[in-house]
């Protein structure tokens, strides 16, 4: 891999394409946790009262977000007599016997209309009060959303931070000749396919409602920038310029995106609207190639991928335009940048002899972190809270998602039945 790959990535010509409003697919994404946070909450979940009759259960998808997350350590609660589900029936000095610092008890009830009235509490078990409390109504096909809401909650009430359990990623998976974008949970449950061609997706990108993507497909024997419909499935072609369309980047408006398009010579960044009206708005302008751009979380700039300075590194310019500041100088090529959604740091792809790692550098201190070791990973991407970063490796010569903690000390890896899976995007925090 070098940083021609990336744009030998846009130079494959194909031919047929099929567009449909998502689908289910069979596939799901499973999760394996390959390492841990340095200290765990130990926090137990008992049985929600009348959850056994659940086409899905909560319990056990709440305990599920809790464990992936690496900062909490799950206490068995089987066995507990009598089960409480109101915080007057907690008898703490049995859960603080096996551990527990914090205890989650809950009630499900079928209403007439037939959604479900579910009722948590989270209890401080050392404290013997109540952290949280909360109720959701939902239907029989939104119990597993209300039970990652609930980890949210709850992940938020222990850590200080915001849960990302209710939100979605989109990937790219190649089956043979075949290419599916899709959108799955967090968790990689409840996947869809978005768009299947036999001509190469890349780049997929979200907007900052989560109603959108943009990517890159070249179902027109040359790449050309979409925007697409998660709701109704409509999308519109908006950057196919003569010569290449690529790596679609949102501004946090949700009206424009940065984009590297050739139409004038050389791979430059571009501003365009997101409903492909007007005019560009031209970036950079040098003989070097710069792609790759990504909105900082207040829009006033964008940092990209150029080797402008003889090998590739990252720059920032004013989503303005003027003149760029270099801000990678440890190593020879580091690409794709991505900032954190608190906007203290981004992260990229550093190379260290023939491995390629996900780094995270430190806006302020300027200080480098490297937090993989994997020989091939790429395409990183910020979870909402800044706290995960999720990116696509390779395991036997197949690829596959992977996320570590932005302190590197949690290890997630996503693995899925059939096909590479790659180009991952982590989607953003929803209002609930």
């Amino acid at each position: 891999m070098n940083f021609s790959h990336l744009i030998n990535k846009l130079s494959a010509v194909f031919w047929f394409v099929l567009l449909a409003v998502p689908t289910a697919s069979h596939a799901v994404l499973t999760i394996e946790i390959i390492g841990g946070g340095a200290s765990q909450t130990p926090i137990a979940i008992a049985p929600f009262r009348a959850e056994d009759g659940l086409a899905q259960k909560i319990t056990p998808v709440v305990a599920a977000d809790l464990a992936r997350s690496g900062l909490f350590k799950i206490i068995d609660a089987g066995g507990m007599v009598p089960m409480p589900y109101e915080p007057d029936q907690v008898n703490y000095p049995q859960w603080r016997a096996r551990g527990a610092e914090a205890v989650v008890i809950g009630t499900v009830t079928l209403l007439p209309d037939g959604r479900y009235d579910i009722r948590f509490r989270l209890m401080d078990a050392v404290k013997q009060t109540q952290l949280a409390g909360f109720v959701y109504f939902a239907t029989a096909a939104q119990l597993r959303l209300t039970a990652h809401k609930i980890a949210d909650v709850i992940y938020q009430k222990l850590t200080g931070d915001a849960g990302v359990f209710a939100t979605r990623i989109t990937y790219i998976v190649k089956k043979g000749k075949r290419f599916e974008l899709h959108v799955a949970d967090a968790d990689g449950y409840g996947a869809q396919t978005v768009l299947a061609s036999n001509e190469p997706i890349i780049s997929p990108a979200w907007s900052p409602d989560g109603t959108r993507l943009a990517y890159v497909s070249f179902e027109q024997k040359k790449p050309v920038v979409y925007v697409q419909s998660l709701t109704t499935g409509g999308r519109q072609a908006v950057a196919n310029f003569w010569g290449s369309n690529s790596a679609p980047a949102w501004a946090p408006d949700g009206r424009r995106l940065a984009v590297t398009l050739t139409k004038d010579g050389g791979s430059q960044l571009y501003l365009i609207n997101a409903d492909g009206s007007g005019t560009p708005t031209r970036l950079t302008t040098n003989s070097a190639i710069d792609t790759e751009p990504n909105f900082s979380p207040d829009g006033q700039s964008i940092i990209f991928t150029s080797d402008r300075g003889g090998s590739p590194q990252i720059y920032r310019v004013a989503a303005s335009g003027g003149q760029p500041q270099r801000l990678t100088f440890e190593g020879s090529y580091n690409v794709s940048p991505r900032h954190s959604p608190d906007g203290k740091s981004f992260t990229f792809i550093q190379r260290n002899g023939n491995r390629y790692s996900v780094a995270v550098q430190d806006f302020a201190s300027r200080q480098v972190q490297a937090l993989t070791d994997g020989g091939i990973d790429e395409s990183p991407s910020f979870a909402p809270n800044s706290k995960m970063i999720l990116y696509a490796s390779e395991v036997r010569g197949r690829g596959i998602l992977a996320a570590v903690s932005s302190d590197g000390r949690v290890k997630q890896r996503f693995t899925e039945d059939a096909g590479d899976v790659r180009e991952p995007a982590w989607g953003p925090l929803i209002s609930k």
